[in-house]
């Protein structure tokens, strides 16, 4: 039998020569007693902080659910609670946040003031005058009605059975007319809005608002600066609207300066006009002829003019809390707790984006997590979704909740589902819309907070109870999470839960 070679490049490189003296085989055997020594000491450190982990309990969380649900307001609400010390350092930062959100809610004011593209003409006729855009222009009710007809259908089993709501495909039962989003006209009670008032010359508002682009223009720049590479808008998709900017996470403007106190001094400038426009009836008419619910958004501040204009304005907790900022990509945030009976404990709670282009990136996060808090911002009913009009904003999230219970990577892991915006439920329902017209079926039950709440937790309940993969227990909570008093509480609830896990994890490690 010939003689057995061995052909790995590695073992005869660390083979020792065979002409090796003595003294250099004394050389070469301490240095690999010195690289074994060394060896141990990395693993003996990498079991000591294993130890080290264990002892301090560690807590990873992750929060889920779609684009403006409200996992970074969620966030900011943890960091108040239980490390207020660093909440109340980063609040001066907010401030051109805040000011970029009351900019975008002008914008979008403005665009629905704008007066419809005129009907074609003959060529041979022109106008011999120019017309000045005011509110009433652009406007016809006939068009508006026509545009809103509904089908008629049949009315839906009144009391349908969980089991059905979570084994059917078609989950909330939508109605079959859910025309991407345009929900139907809804007007204020009482007389006509505006009536008396002067007809509002929004181009002249307009161009006396100009100077706020240029403030619009200076934070952005500060925001995603030029030295991004590639640009931000470079990677999102082509379906992907840019009417707001995404950021890096974390990313900040630098406080003070100049620069900073002349944009405040811009929006001061402007308040008068700002007020006349969110004060108007008759523009508050107009946004709701055409559905657009500018009150009903993250970073909205326009009832808060006279403070958020002031000179010397600075954001408050409630402030920090109801600010938009869009983060494209996951953030990790670590802060151990400055109170309670766990200070001391370290929190990692990952943030993740929400919109669907952004959703490939959750999965390698599932492994070694704790908890996931998974927010559905239920007022949504009525509304679409951004990336896709065509698809309801609820029946996302339903489906969105559906993929992480039966996700087998999850199954043991604890589920924490906040049933958020139940604050704008209310006044939606209130206000009476009607939530059946839009979930069939919800069928006759009352249209009312308790009813719907009671409707919605039983549903997500039931998806969970039969898609999770083992059984597990269901924590479901109704939330405002940009408000302070309530959300302190359900947080407490949820670190007590998330604990317990952590707790069990360790003792079957």
């Amino acid at each position: 039998m010939p003689p057995f070679v061995d052909h790995d490049p590695l073992a005869a490189a660390m083979r020792p020569p065979p002409d090796e003296s003595p003294d250099a085989r004394a050389l070469r055997l301490a240095r690999e007693a010195e690289a074994r020594k060394v060896s141990q000491t990395i693993d003996e450190s990498i079991r000591l902080e294993r130890q080290r982990n264990k002892k301090k309990r560690i807590v990873r969380v992750l929060l889920l659910g779609q684009s403006e649900s409200g996992k970074s307001t969620t966030l900011r609400q943890f960091q108040r609670i239980y490390t207020p010390t660093a909440f109340r350092e980063e609040r001066v930062h907010w401030r051109a946040i805040i000011q970029l959100n009351l900019i975008r809610s002008v914008h979008t004011i403005l665009a629905a003031l704008a007066p419809a593209p005129p009907p074609p003409r003959p060529p041979h006729h022109t106008s011999p005058r120019s017309h000045t855009r005011t509110l009433d222009s652009g406007f016809d009710a006939r068009s508006r009605t026509s545009r809103h007809k509904h089908r008629a259908r049949a009315a839906p089993d009144p009391d349908p059975d969980p089991d059905d709501w979570a084994s059917d495909p078609d989950t909330l039962a939508f109605a079959d007319d859910y025309d991407g989003g345009a929900s139907p006209p809804w007007e204020m009670d009482g007389p006509s809005a505006g009536a008396g008032e002067d007809a509002l010359d929004v181009d002249a508002l307009a161009l006396r608002l100009l100077p706020l682009r240029h403030v619009e223009a200076y934070l952005k720049a500060r925001l995603v600066p030029a030295s991004d590479d590639p640009p931000l808008s470079q990677r999102l998709p082509l379906n992907v609207s840019l009417k707001e900017i995404f950021v890096r996470p974390g990313a900040r403007p630098a406080s003070g300066g100049q620069d900073e106190e002349e944009n405040q001094r811009v929006i001061w400038e402007c308040r008068d006009d700002l007020a006349r426009l969110w004060g108007s009836e008759r523009v508050r008419a107009v946004l709701r002829r055409r559905r657009v619910r500018v009150e009903e958004e993250s970073g909205f501040f326009l009832d808060d003019l006279e403070r958020i204009t002031a000179l010397d304005y600075m954001p408050s907790d409630d402030d920090v809390l109801k600010a938009r900022l869009k983060t494209l990509g996951v953030s990790e945030y670590k802060f151990q707790l400055e109170a309670g009976d766990q200070r001391g404990a370290e929190w990692r709670i990952v943030d993740v984006g929400g919109s669907r282009f952004q959703r490939q990136t959750w999965v390698p996060f599932f492994d070694d997590v704790d908890a996931i808090i998974f927010l559905a911002p239920i007022s949504s009913f009525d509304q679409p979704l951004e990336e896709d009009a065509k698809v309801n904003r609820l029946e996302d999230s339903v489906l969105l909740w559906k993929s992480v219970c039966s996700n087998k990577l999850l199954a043991n892991v604890d589920l924490v589902l906040f049933l958020n915006k139940c604050d704008i439920l209310q006044r939606k329902l209130e206000s009476g819309i009607q939530l059946s017209r839009y979930v069939r079926s919800y069928g006759d039950r009352a249209n009312d907070m308790e009813t719907a709440s009671k409707y919605f937790r039983g549903k997500f309940s039931a998806i969970q109870r039969v898609f999770s993969p083992a059984p597990r227990k269901f924590y479901g909570f109704c939330t405002s999470v940009t408000d302070i008093q309530t959300t302190a509480g359900i947080l407490a609830s949820v670190r007590d839960i998330v604990l317990r896990q952590n707790l069990r994890q360790i003792k079957l490690a």
